[in-house]
């Protein structure tokens, strides 16, 4: 029986800063596009994302854990979904339509889920007790002005009140509270002090009796706001000048007055000074006084700040840390300053103690969002870009005790930010090469990894990003294993040569083993200002300008996402011209020798296939003329005598090489009814499979009668339930009696298909790998691995929903 199971998936983070997550088990769940991917940050193999969750249709913007096996996710459309997990499975127990704008803010207490949205309503739910109810609405808070875009939800001390904060685009953080017993709030305080948009909240929960519970605000105007709430008593409002003549007393007892009796009035709050207010709540016995005040303002921040998170509590005598992450591409770590502050105002002095990230602006938006890992030993942000960055942290222990934090980064997980549209495998199988939307191509590579028990096994990560661009990038395809040539949407095609840094770093960390004897290679490539071409860098100098220091070091870990996105490019070699419209597609040859390119077109003109040979880059023979429309792939025969070719015309053709003209035409049909998306060949090189949007994929033979040698004719049309976007063929070893056929569909679903070697007429199904293990949205390529065990294969795919994932398809022999 086949069968399949994930071994790597490239996933970058949703721009939203409550897109991610983490369980106390250590689990963190993020939006990626519109899947939840879940990826385990204490694996001891580090191996990124193992799951992704299909059922949101738009993005996802927030996640929240309730416990280790449940959390809440929301999306851009105002849908709110809960997921459960049952015998190590996840699935979605309930869905509802929570707002009619996209959910910006969730927060989870208990049983409640509070949800802020872009249609200016905060919505209190209640998690149903029972799986097949469904969420129950308490209470609808209109914000009136502004979008509540952050929330926070926490007890008040010593007693079982809830306190909701709720950040908000009109610069002010508004308090509500819940009195015991009940789930209704009732407006207590406004919190002014902020100069732009309040982006987020992070209550710290007293530890003992005599702590404060205290709010972290962070704002788009670069600061952050401490505040202490904790219950009101005469003392807690001493003057600040800490005077406390009987002057001042009869003073405060008349203001005291002045407010009508505090313990009698209704659930809600007064502010009583500049710095200071007063919420009440009723308890079952009495009501009760709460003082909120202004404690401290972080400044050190150079732009907006995005999100906040405390340090979860290591020991009840550690020092009270926060994590604030910035649009300046700066993560910072604020702890109380242990030097007391002259002023006996009671407000505290904190300071910044680790700063991490890029220093020097705004680099590519900065952090979006940030949270603790391992306890507590790690804190951890994704940017602008999707892509995580973690920090790890050691505490040496010295004769006097533990020492200071000792900081160090370490490597976390990559992905494309936008539609992955091609992925193809170096010559050997040993990494392969993804294109995407996002303006990158990026390579992959299994890095063994040393297993707790002792044995090595394979851990795919991302290795390089040979081309930051500046045109989406559409197709790349290796040319050997230290050269590749890639398309955008512009005219002409760039080829790229390894530097000696990536040689380097693939045969340091055995992902392959490269030939390192040429010594004139670059070190390193960098982009000049204003420019497009990867120059390559010789000179010492000014590689250690763009690579920081050239250390062994570097070369003998993973690239972490900062250094990807700096210092792993390729240097450009080559610029192949020719076509007259944006590129759209892009093969080479098995023995390496040439490469075909082809054009957006929607004249006969245009759509014509240039094939190139790969030594000198001249073109062979001339173009390569037939269709009407875009040619949308084009596809080498295992021989490489003739090229078949599928174009928006709904039309396939075939051209043949002939000794001195380069390839002519041979053959053509057009027996599907609509476009034409994808086109392979068997490894035998005696049947080709077409995908349309026809909703088929037609197996093609050559007709086997006198003087019909030319002619191809459809030996089978194998129906799928939705357009077929992708097609190909497994490799398999000579004496197989079968052969295995992938089909990638628009619905984001793989199905493979099975068909005796010697009757090509007759295709089974044998696996359907559905949007759990495949992709949610139409897939663009598949790729099968090169090499490996016949029996076990590995399947490249990627699609619309901006995954990369490979898979191991265990593959039935059939008779």
């Amino acid at each position: 029986m086949s069968r399949v199971e994930a071994v790597y998936t490239a996933a970058s983070t949703n721009r939203y800063f409550q897109a991610a997550d983490i369980s106390p088990s250590g689990i963190i769940a993020f939006g990626s596009g519109n899947l939840v991917a879940l990826w385990n940050a204490e694996d001891p193999l580090d191996r990124g994302v193992y799951e992704t969750l299909p059922g949101h249709q738009a993005p996802v913007s927030c996640v929240c854990f309730q416990t280790d096996d449940t959390f809440a996710s929301a999306d851009a459309k105002g849908v709110i979904r809960l997921w459960n997990k049952l015998d190590e499975q996840w699935h979605c127990c309930a869905v509802y339509q929570g707002h009619q704008g996209s959910v910006a803010s969730l927060a989870i207490h208990g049983e409640l889920i509070i949800t802020g949205a872009s249609d200016s309503a905060v919505k209190v739910w209640r998690i149903p007790a029972n799986e097949k109810d469904s969420l129950s609405e308490i209470q609808n808070i209109n914000m009136r002005k502004g979008f509540p875009i952050s929330l926070a939800v926490a007890e008040l001390p010593g007693t079982k009140s809830l306190l909701l904060a709720v950040g908000s685009t009109d610069r002010n953080i508004h308090l509500w509270t819940s009195s015991e017993g009940t789930a209704q709030f009732v407006q207590a305080a406004v919190l002014a002090g902020h100069e732009d948009w309040v982006k987020s909240l992070a209550f710290r929960p007293p530890e003992s009796e005599s702590d404060a519970l205290i709010l972290a605000s962070g704002s788009q105007d670069a600061n952050i706001r401490l505040w202490n709430i904790e219950p009101f008593t005469k003392s807690t409002f001493a003057p600040s000048g800490g005077s406390t003549s009987e002057v001042t007393d009869e003073l405060l007892d008349a203001f005291e007055a002045s407010l009508v009796n505090l313990e009698d009035s209704e659930d809600g709050g007064r502010q009583i000074s500049l710095k200071r207010h007063i919420l009440t709540v009723k308890t079952q016995q009495s009501s009760q006084l709460y003082s909120v005040t202004f404690d401290a303002l972080l400044v050190g921040h150079e732009a907006g700040v995005t999100s906040l998170s405390w340090r979860p509590h290591a020991s009840p005598t550690s020092t009270p840390t926060l994590l604030s992450t910035s649009t300046d591409s700066s993560l910072i770590l604020w702890s109380p300053s242990t030097v007391l502050t002259s002023s006996n105002d009671g407000t505290t002095l904190w300071i910044n103690r680790q700063r991490f990230g890029d220093v020097g602006g705004q680099r590519l938006g900065g952090f979006v969002g940030g949270l603790w890992a391992r306890g507590g030993s790690d804190a951890m942000a994704w940017g602008w870009n999707g892509g995580w960055r973690r920090w790890r942290c050691r505490t040496p222990e010295t004769s006097q005790g533990p020492a200071l934090e000792e900081w160090s980064e370490v490597g976390a997980i990559t992905g494309h930010r936008a539609s992955v549209h091609s992925v193809a495998w170096s010559p050997g199988g040993e990494y392969l090469i993804s294109a995407s939307l996002d303006q990158t191509t990026r390579i992959h590579g299994a890095i063994p990894t040393t297993t707790p028990g002792g044995s090595s096994v394979p851990v795919w990560h991302e290795i390089a990003r040979p081309q930051v661009h500046g045109y989406d990038l559409i197709s790349a395809v290796f040319l050997g294993p230290l050269r590749f040539v890639s398309i955008a949407d512009e005219k002409v095609a760039r080829v790229f040569e390894a530097p000696r840094e990536f040689v380097e770093i693939v045969n340091n960390l055995n992902i392959a083993t490269l030939d390192t004897s040429e010594e004139n290679r670059p070190r390193a490539a960098a982009v000049p200002p204003l420019g497009l071409s990867n120059k390559a860098l010789t000179d010492a100098s000014a590689v250690a300008e763009v690579n920081g220091d050239a250390d062994d070091a570097r070369t003998r870990r993973r690239p972490f996402e900062g250094e990807l996105a700096a210092v792993t490019l390729w240097p450009e070699i080559e610029k192949v011209f020719g076509h007259g419209y944006e590129s759209i597609a892009l093969e080479v040859s098995n023995n390496k020798q040439y490469i075909a390119t082809a054009c957006k077109a929607t004249s006969a003109e245009h759509a014509v296939v240039r094939v190139y040979e790969t030594q000198t880059w001249q073109p062979v023979g001339t173009p390569l003329a037939g269709h009407n429309l875009t040619v949308t792939r084009i596809a080498f025969s295992p021989d490489d005598s003739l090229i078949l070719t599928v174009s928006r015309d709904r039309t396939w053709r075939l051209f043949e090489r002939t000794e001195d003209s380069g390839f002519v035409p041979v053959a053509a049909d057009k027996s599907h009814g609509r476009i034409i998306w994808d086109c392979a060949w068997a490894p035998e090189g005696d049947i080709f499979a077409t995908a349309s949007r026809d909703k088929t994929v037609k197996i093609w033979r050559r007709a086997d009668g006198p003087g019909e040698d030319k002619k191809w004719a459809a030996v089978a049309t194998i129906q799928v339930k939705s357009a077929a976007t992708a097609v190909a063929f497994a490799p398999r070893p000579a004496d197989s009696k079968s052969r295995t056929l992938a089909v990638g569909l628009e619905s984001g679903e793989i199905l493979l298909f099975a068909s005796p070697r010697e009757t090509p007429s007759q295709w089974s199904s044998s696996l359907t790998i559905d949007t759990r293990l495949a992709h949610v949205d139409q897939i663009h390529r598949l790729a099968w691995r090169p090499t490996g065990d016949h029996d076990v294969q590995q399947l490249a795919s990627c699609g619309e929903d901006g995954t990369l994932k490979l898979s191991t398809v265990h593959i039935a022999d059939t008779e």
